[in-house]
C-alpha cells in the first residue's frame, strides 16, 4: 500500500472515531440529523455537530460492482482464473460524515463532509467468484458546504480513488490502468433536501 493511501485510510478511521465520541457527548438519540443553530447553541461544538451514517453491503455472486480497473471480457493472455486483475468487489463499506463545529455567528452555516467507500473482493465475472476480503480501493469525496434558506446548500466536492495493496501496481494484460470510478474531479453544486430529511426548517 502506498504511503499516501495509508495516510488517507488513517484519516478516515480517525474521523469515524470522532463520530462515536461526538455521540457520547449528546444526551438524545434522534432518527434524523439536526444542527443546533438556535440562539441557545454553544459557540463551539454544539449538540449534533458530528452526524452521519455508516453502511456495510455484500454483493451476491454474479452482481459484483465493477470498479472499472479490469477489462471485460479479459483477454486470453490474462490467464483466465489465474488473472491478477480481479477488481470486482464483493463487499462495500461506506458512510457519510458531516462536521459543523460552530454553533453561532454567520459561520454556523458552514460544514465539512466526508464520503468514504472501501471496496473488498477478488472476482472475475463469468470466470472466478470468491468471498475474499482482499482490499481493492478507497474511494472518497471530501468537501465543504454552506447552508442556505429553504433547505438548500452549496457544496464544493473533491473526489479521488486510491488503489490498495497489489492494485497500486500493474495487474497484467487485463489491467486498464484507470484511476478509479469517476476518477479525480472537483465539483461545485447545490443540494436541496425535502420531506423532513436534513436540517430543521427553523434554520
Amino acid at each position: 500500500m502506498k504511503f499516501s493511501s495509508k495516510i488517507a485510510v488513517l484519516q478516515t478511521a480517525l474521523l469515524f472515531l470522532m463520530v462515536n465520541q461526538g455521540r457520547a457527548q449528546g444526551t438524545e438519540n434522534q432518527p434524523k440529523r439536526t444542527a443546533a443553530v438556535s440562539s441557545a447553541s454553544r459557540t463551539f461544538f454544539p449538540h449534533n455537530w458530528i452526524r452521519g451514517f455508516t453502511d456495510f453491503a455484500v454483493a451476491p455472486s454474479h452482481n459484483e460492482p465493477d470498479l472499472g480497473r479490469c477489462a471485460f471480457p479479459q483477454p486470453a493472455s490474462a490467464g483466465g482464473t489465474a488473472s491478477t486483475c480481479t477488481a470486482y468487489a464483493r463487499y462495500l463499506f461506506s458512510g457519510y460524515l458531516e462536521l459543523q463545529p460552530i454553533g453561532r455567528t454567520f459561520a454556523r452555516h458552514i460544514f465539512l463532509f466526508l464520503e468514504p467507500r472501501f471496496s473488498f473482493g477478488r472476482n472475475i465475472p463469468q470466470v472466478h467468484y470468491s468471498y475474499s476480503m482482499e482490499p481493492i480501493a478507497f474511494d472518497r469525496s471530501v468537501g465543504a458546504g454552506f447552508q442556505l434558506p429553504m433547505n438548500f446548500s452549496v457544496r464544493v466536492t473533491q473526489h479521488q480513488v486510491d488503489y490498495l495493496g497489489r492494485y497500486s501496481s500493474s495487474l497484467g494484460p487485463a489491467d486498464l490502468h484507470t484511476n478509479g470510478p469517476y476518477g479525480l474531479y472537483t465539483t461545485v453544486g447545490v443540494r436541496w433536501t425535502f420531506g423532513g430529511y436534513g436540517h430543521d426548517s427553523s434554520q
